[in-house]
């Protein structure tokens, strides 16, 4: 039976940027956008590639979505010591959510590994 995936300590997520956005071009039960930008940093002692995650949202109504996979947008990014992975995404709602979740992966050694991505909130903004 394989171990239990760590949390490797030295590996963060950082969000770096969170945009709203309102337009016509999106679905009208979700009419908010909200574009996160993240960076993951590697200041732990072993190189770790990234292989999938998961992420939590909680609206305000209080629905749940739950979305996993494999990849962080199209890539499995190989982090050495010291690297770091930045990209952007982005979620659409009909009302304000939290939102949290983590990034999974395999160290140098073969070892599971993860790290939390810290929670943040979604807030649409007054008109």
């Amino acid at each position: 039976m394989p171990a239990a995936p760590l949390e490797l300590p030295g590996l963060r997520v950082e969000l770096d940027k969170l945009v709203y956005r309102r337009g016509e071009d999106l679905p009208p039960d979700r009419p908010h956008a909200f574009i996160y930008y993240l960076t993951i940093h590697n200041d732990a002692d072993r190189a770790v590639t990234l292989l999938g995650r998961k992420w939590v949202v909680e609206h305000d109504d209080g629905s749940r979505l739950v979305i996993e996979g494999d990849r962080i947008v199209g890539e499995t990014p190989r982090l050495a010591p010291g690297e770091h992975f930045s990209y952007n995404s982005y979620h659409v709602t009909a009302t304000d959510a939290r939102v949290y979740g983590s990034f999974h992966g395999l160290d140098e050694f073969g070892a599971h590994v993860f790290v939390r991505i810290p929670p943040f909130a979604l807030e649409i903004p007054p008109e």
